[in-house]
């Protein structure tokens, strides 16, 4: 099914402080390097606090975790359990409609949604205040027919009582969640027939519902502030140990005749590095604008870099698509400071440079820096460039 972004969309996005705070939280989960993995928590939480996702907060996230749109488009548009639309101001109504709520009257809660909320589905109610979807199964099958509203499941439904709930909401109201025939969780409708002896002394109602009311209001939008923040991966990530390798290693002797020659090869690099004059060695380091070049590891050749960039003024890297301002630091301390140095990297430099991008492996490649660079280095503009001195990124 083709999903497309809402026709009308808001100028801007950001999260609240706090949200701020729990998305850097989950982008510190993961290894430098892979904080894309983050796209899903984050782009949930852009929801939770705005009730929808808008192509400015879903360019937000792909900006933070340094995804190019499209990927984060991918994502946004692939799972319908993210909103592409404005939804109910106060909510939004998920009705599971497949087969056990189906045949025990979900058809009835769908006649409410249509003549209480609007007619079809995603469609906005009169006063703005509500919106509906029929959705696949919600995994509540013993408590059909059930609807999901924010972060909560109302369960053992009759078109009565939703019709009161939707009105309850509509008033201010946050009508408790769970169960709404009597039943406390998801036991026989008769009554328990076993483990009868922990049906005493138990709280008013069960684990998920009494939660939601602990918290007060469930429905409302997420600022981030209801619960305190917990990052325990934090700590564990700074200070455990870590676990024993697995890697067998290769315990094939090496030749004699191989080891003598590397044996060899080193020792002539200690001499070289020892006949070097220190005056010689400053010099070549420290000459502003000279190109310097340094031996390339497996996997590529470095590039010729600068010591300084030319007459005291680089470029503004962060110009080029996929450089932001840590990337772009991270240029300068490697030398490269000027598009054209960029523009002219063959393939063997280019993957000597993704494999020294400390966090940012692979970035070259992934957002073609080399063609971006050569357009650049011509006077040319790109539609990102454009963006970024019209203050639009940065």
């Amino acid at each position: 099914m083709l999903r497309r972004l809402h026709h009308e969309q808001p100028a801007s996005f950001a999260f609240t402080p706090a949200n701020e705070a729990w998305a850097e939280a989950q982008i510190s989960k993961y290894p430098e390097g892979r904080q894309a993995s983050a796209i899903i928590p984050l782009l949930w939480r852009a929801q939770e606090q705005e009730g929808w996702l808008s192509r400015p907060a879903i360019e937000h996230v792909a900006e933070r975790l340094g995804m190019d749109y499209i990927r984060a488009l991918e994502v946004a548009t692939f799972y319908f359990m993210f909103q592409l639309q404005p939804v109910g101001s106060v909510a939004h109504f998920q009705i599971c409609g497949t087969l056990s709520c189906m045949i025990c009257g979900a058809e009835d809660l769908i006649d409410v949604c249509k003549e209480k909320i609007a007619p079809k589905p995603f469609e906005l109610s009169a006063d703005g205040k509500f919106s509906w979807e029929e959705v696949e199964c919600l995994g509540a099958c013993a408590n059909a027919p059930m609807a999901q509203i924010g972060k909560d499941y109302y369960e053992d439904l009759t078109a009565e009582r939703f019709a009161e709930i939707i009105d309850e909401m509509a008033a201010g109201k946050v009508p408790v969640p769970g169960p709404q025939n009597g039943r406390y969780a998801a036991e026989p409708k008769s009554g328990l027939t076993s483990l009868t002896e922990f049906e005493s002394g138990r709280a008013q109602y069960n684990a998920s519902a009494q939660a939601a009311v602990d918290l007060g209001d469930t429905i409302k939008r997420i600022e981030g502030s209801e619960v305190p923040l917990a990052a325990p991966w934090r700590e564990r990530g700074a200070n455990h140990a870590p676990a024993p390798s697995s890697v067998k290693l290769n315990e094939t002797p090496v030749p004699v005749t191989e080891r003598a020659a590397m044996a060899a090869a080193e020792k002539a690099t200690e001499l070289a590095k020892a006949e070097q004059k220190p005056e010689e060695a400053k010099a070549k380091a420290e000459e502003p604008g000279k190109a310097r070049t340094e031996a390339a590891p497996a996997g590529g050749r470095r590039p010729e870099a600068l010591a300084a960039p030319r007459a005291g003024k680089a470029d503004d890297l962060k110009r080029i698509k996929g450089i932001g301002p840590k990337l772009e630091k991270l240029c300068h301390a490697l030398g490269f400071y000027h598009f054209d140095q960029i523009a002219a990297w063959t393939e063997e430099e280019v993957s000597w440079v993704d494999q020294n991008l400390e966090g940012f492996k692979g970035r070259v490649s992934r957002d073609n820096w080399v063609e971006q660079a050569r357009l650049l280095a011509e006077g040319k503009e790109t539609e990102f460039s454009t963006r970024v001195k019209k203050g639009e990124v940065y």
